[in-house]
């Protein structure tokens, strides 16, 4: 029997050779991801915020929100998909239907932290962690909800940036303890503090690169060579996808047209093979009498 998504994530996971995860918005963002080769796909909290509401990443969102998103992901692509969920939306009651909900959606790993409601982007400055037994029953709660083993809960910390690295790694640990299959310290500030983790956590780690963050980029192969299982870009496609918009609306303001300039915009063919249109062509035909 063929592994579903769930399984083959956490054996990619297992593997410790930074799987490379890049960040969606929506489906189409989805959809790129997978076209491109990515094994696995990540819908960013913070994407979605900035892309579906225009709003920075200051809890926004939803639980409704992530949960159409999730859905519409998984049915634009197969490759494993990763959730984020900030906070959990609640309490561990609220967590457990959160997770309930995801995986019904179709999501085959969730990201939740221990930040203070309302939570905010990992690099931005006066972030707070909640008391670490409010996280530590989350944790359980996610871990009790899900329904597939091979559902896995990645516990991310944030307590680097107030109480330092010391601290942060001793929540990464309890986490480890109480359930969580992927752990993630998010913010570390040096390479030094960035290589030392793994050899101070056992279990799978996540390194989040944000463009621009506080914490300095690696190449992808050193991040293997240290035995980090997901290597997380979570926005690039959107500070990418942000860049043409800018650059092909300037053109057109400045001009007063824009054509299918293909250094500025992608063709019309090209826009319909990424949105699948050849296969619904195909389909038609054979609903037509």
């Amino acid at each position: 029997m063929n592994k579903n998504s769930k399984a083959i994530l956490r054996d990619r996971v297992n593997q410790r050779n930074a799987l490379l995860v890049p960040g969606a918005f929506n489906a189409l963002s989805a959809r790129m991801i997978a076209d491109l080769g990515f094994e696995a796909l990540y819908l960013s909290g913070a994407g979605l915020t900035n892309m579906y509401y225009g709003l920075p990443d200051l809890a926004f969102i939803s639980l409704r929100d992530v949960v159409e998103h999730t859905a519409a992901i998984r049915d634009a692509v197969e490759i494993p998909l990763i959730v984020d969920i900030d906070t959990g939306f609640g309490n561990a009651l609220n967590v457990r239907q959160t997770i309930r909900a995801l995986e019904r959606a179709g999501a085959d790993a969730v990201q939740i932290e221990d930040q203070t409601f309302p939570k905010r982007c990992g690099h931005f400055a006066g972030k707070d962690v909640a008391p670490v037994e409010e996280m530590l029953s989350k944790i359980k709660a996610a871990v009790d909800a899900r329904q597939d083993a091979n559902f896995q809960i990645i516990a991310r910390t944030d307590a680097r940036a107030k109480y330092g690295l010391e601290a942060a790694i001793e929540r990464a640990q309890k986490f480890s303890e109480a359930g969580a299959d992927i752990l993630f310290v998010e913010a570390t500030e040096s390479l030094e503090e960035v290589r030392s983790l793994t050899r101070l956590l056992d279990k799978p780690q996540l390194m989040n690169i944000v463009i621009g963050g506080k914490t300095p980029a690696l190449d992808q192969s050193e991040l293997a060579e240290l035995g980090f299982g997901l290597v997380l870009y979570a926005n690039a496609a959107m500070q990418g996808a942000t860049l043409g918009m800018q650059k092909a609306l300037t053109q057109l303001k400045s001009n007063g047209r824009l054509d299918e300039d293909p250094s500025v915009v992608v063709s019309f063919s090209e826009r319909q093979r990424l949105v699948n249109k050849p296969f619904f062509d195909e389909l038609e035909k054979g609903y037509t009498y």
